[in-house]
């Protein structure tokens, strides 16, 4: 029998803000020490006043801008309860009935909501026969954004988790770094044989886009096959063996009345649109380009290949390091052929070597312009190119062209000096010319090849090429 599956997302991404939700603590991902951004407010200490960070909210709208969902006029926070260790005030201020942002699509994908709530601490598992908490996370602003039930295949959903990374980054409201905990997906599932929806299944906490896919996979088969022996799929969490390829039981899934949501009564509501700086004419004029809109654009104006296009979009630094050259250039098609050529081939195998990220520091879009326009004025070789690349990458300050000139890495277009390479080759080489003059193509390379390593990489391979024929023949 044939199963259909259906897919519904949840996907928490701790916001980019100074403090944490509702109180002055720092909000540091990266620190390491436990308990040090921490006060009385994010500990729920009795008598603590909440206060709402209006840029958290600000990052929520900003986000509901972009998708094209429906922002609130009214809305309020909730207090969602239910007791964990990592939870200091036994409940988590949440939205619920009135969240911040309805609708909109992502990735063609039909949105639910975009809510705010609070982060919870961090539970370590690993001290001996007992747990501890950090609660430097605790508080910490977190966006939860909800799809509706309608991808149908564990890779549509991975595609869209990594979809949503690129606006968060593009956006700059969150890091969304999936191997820190910043972002986190959980995945409802059901499969049905008729068109009758089948029992919703939550797999939380899968921090990784091959974990989002895999889990997928792995529990629409399961329940495939419970379904076709007679069993009856409960509505559970479940969590994900990455070790084992499975998902497990973790326990029978809440209810939102399990919560008892109630108002959060020592916070207001807002009417966002009493707030001049939430207005989404002016959050709209000031969103940056979006994922979607820069592939457009590459792709449309530009001609780039597939591959290049999603490297400078994934790379938001090589991108903008892109577009900055590019305006360079001018409508220089070539030229900015040639630069995407080498800012995502040669650049970037610089980068993963060396391990610099910082690298813009050393190479300035002005530079970089005048070395494309040099290679496409055949001003350089290949070799001379990477080169020219290597020495501003290490930090040297001076132009490519006067780099060129001091290194001699100019390309040798001189019809005498290439001459003169050419016949020494020819000399050293004679079964290979004659190989060529019997026919065998394979060999103008080798002594094209012999050429360009006598001049140092400085000939002209096209006229080095163009001379051998002549003086062979």
């Amino acid at each position: 029998m044939k199963y259909t599956p259906t897919i519904g997302l949840e996907i928490h991404a701790e916001l980019k803000t100074q403090t944490k939700m509702f109180c002055d603590s720092k909000n540091d991902p990266d620190e390491k020490r436990p308990n040090i951004n921490i006060c009385p407010v994010c500990m729920g200490h009795p008598g603590t006043l909440p206060v709402i960070n209006k840029e958290a909210v600000k990052h929520v709208l900003r986000i509901g801008v972009a998708v094209g969902g429906k922002l609130a006029d009214y809305t309020q926070f909730n207090r969602k309860n239910y007791f964990y260790p990592d939870i200091p005030k036994g409940y988590q201020i949440s939205q619920y009935e009135f969240p911040l942002v309805s609708g909109g699509i992502l990735a063609g994908v039909e949105l639910e909501r975009v809510h705010l709530e609070e982060d919870t601490g961090r539970s370590g598992h690993d001290a001996g026969d007992y747990s501890l908490v950090d609660f430097n996370r605790a508080g910490i602003p977190l966006m939860e954004l909800v799809t509706k039930p309608v991808i149908a295949s564990a890779e549509d959903a991975s595609h869209f988790a990594k979809e949503l990374q690129l606006l968060l980054r593009s956006l700059g409201v969150s890091d969304a770094n999936m191997e820190k905990g910043e972002m986190r997906v959980e995945a409802n599932i059901s499969v049905s044989a008729n068109d009758q929806k089948g029992t919703k299944v939550e797999v939380k906490n899968l921090n990784s886009f091959k974990a989002v896919e895999k889990a997928i996979k792995f529990e629409i088969s399961r329940q495939a096959e419970s379904l076709q022996s007679g069993k009856t799929i409960i509505q559970e969490t479940r969590g994900w063996d990455e070790n084992k390829g499975r998902t497990f039981s973790q326990r029978v899934k809440e209810s939102s009345h399990d919560y008892r949501y109630f108002p959060e009564p020592d916070l207001p509501y807002l009417r966002v649109s009493e707030i001049p700086e939430f207005d989404r004419d002016k959050l709209q004029k000031d969103l940056v380009e979006l994922p979607w809109e820069k592939r457009k654009r590459l792709q449309d104006s530009l001609s780039l290949h597939l591959d290049t296009i999603e490297m400078l979009i994934n790379d938001q630094t090589l991108g903008m390091f892109f577009d900055k050259t590019a305006l360079l250039l001018g409508n220089d098609k070539q030229g900015i052929q040639i630069l995407a050529n080498y800012l995502t081939s040669d650049l970037v195998s610089l980068i993963n070597t060396s391990g610099i990220r910082e690298w813009y520091k050393n190479i300035d879009p002005n530079r970089f312009a005048e070395l494309i326009t040099m290679i496409k004025n055949n001003l350089l070789s290949s070799r001379g190119a990477k080169d020219i690349l290597a020495i501003m990458f290490a930090g040297d300050i001076r132009k490519p062209s006067e780099i060129a000139e001091k290194e001699k890495l100019f390309q040798q277009n001189n019809d005498n000096e290439l001459q003169k390479i050419i016949r020494s080759v020819t000399l050293e080489n004679e079964s290979v010319v004659q190989e060529y003059k019997n026919g065998k193509e394979s060999s103008l390379q080798f002594l094209i090849g012999q050429v360009m390593k006598k001049s140092a990489g400085s000939a002209n391979p096209q006229m080095a090429a163009s001379l051998l024929k002549k003086i062979i023949s």
